[in-house]
């Protein structure tokens, strides 16, 4: 055989493997869904909505019984329901996710793929790919970037993660079509875009373009004057403020798990925060425009790429 019968039988076998992972996804199938909160109502919601079939486990029986009244899930995920899922979704805390997986990743079906929306990656990849390894099945890094200040199966939606991009770190970079593979697992939550990375990179980009946000915002409102601020405040206040309103446990365990991350950018933050009073102190008109002008500067540069 030439190099270029190869090649082409080569190509010819990866495009039918595609069309057939194209065909089969379009098929109704069976998802797991592990935990109902706003993460994981809204991927019910999506997925049923898609017309797969969910099945669903929460600590919160009112909330599985709620679920399934209102039409976003088909069943309770158990022993016997995890043996017909393709896909399972671990929409919970981390140590919860890690602790889920430690105890029921022996009954995920081989050939199937797990997805985690943990806010942080290193520790539950780390979890996530030394289980796959060793029971079959395919484990990948996920965290959505979408949600609300609100949380619970009650401010779920099933078009939450419209538009949103999705997080993943996948256990290999270099293939192809296993990334398009999960590309198409996750598009009935109607992702806009899916960036890949390393639990390491996601850790510390997350400690900045989040964590620092809800941190920042939690912590500013703290001040006396907040009691006072009807009729003062517009929308400048509203957009520093909204992520105040948090879930003070999720957090408390996010900002824990990343606490090397979180503390360097906080450190940074604190030293910027720094020049700033210095220039008020001294009343020094030209630092205090100098140091304005580079924040402008940055924005401004930030949002043409």
């Amino acid at each position: 055989m030439s190099n270029e019968e190869w090649e082409e039988g080569k190509n010819r076998e990866q495009r039918d493997v595609l069309l057939f992972s194209f065909l089969f996804w379009r098929a109704a199938v069976n998802i797991a869904i592990i935990g109902l909160g706003l993460i994981g109502g809204s991927l019910a919601k999506a997925y049923k909505a898609a017309g797969h079939t969910v099945y669903a486990h929460d600590t919160d029986k009112s909330i599985l019984d709620f679920a399934s009244m209102s039409g976003a899930t088909d069943g309770i995920l158990n022993e016997q329901t995890m043996k017909k899922c393709e896909l399972f979704l671990l929409a919970i805390y981390p140590r919860a996710a890690i602790e889920y997986l430690n105890e029921w990743a022996q009954y995920i079906p081989q050939n199937s793929t797990v997805i985690d929306c943990c806010g942080t990656k290193k520790n539950i990849c780390a979890t996530g790919f030394q289980a796959a390894e060793r029971y079959g099945f395919t484990f990948v890094g996920g965290h959505p970037m979408a949600g609300t200040e609100q949380s619970g199966f009650k401010h779920s939606k099933a078009t939450m993660f419209k538009g949103a991009s999705m997080i993943i770190v996948p256990p290999v970079f270099d293939d192809i079509q296993f990334l398009e593979r999960i590309k198409r697992l996750l598009e009935p939550a109607g992702f806009g875009k899916v960036t890949i990375t390393t639990a390491e990179k996601h850790d510390a980009m997350i400690a900045f373009t989040s964590q620092m946000a809800h941190l920042v915002s939690n912590a500013f409102i703290k001040s006396p004057t907040v009691l006072e601020h009807s009729g003062f405040s517009a929308g400048s206040y509203k957009d520093l403020t909204r992520v105040a309103w948090l879930n003070e446990y999720m957090w408390a365990e996010l900002f824990l798990e990343n606490k090397d991350h979180l503390l360097h950018e906080l450190n940074l933050f604190l030293a910027s925060l720094g020049e700033y009073k210095d220039a008020l102190e001294s009343e020094d008109p030209a630092k205090l425009q100098a140091l304005l002008y580079d924040g402008k500067r940055l924005k401004e540069e930030v949002d043409r790429r």
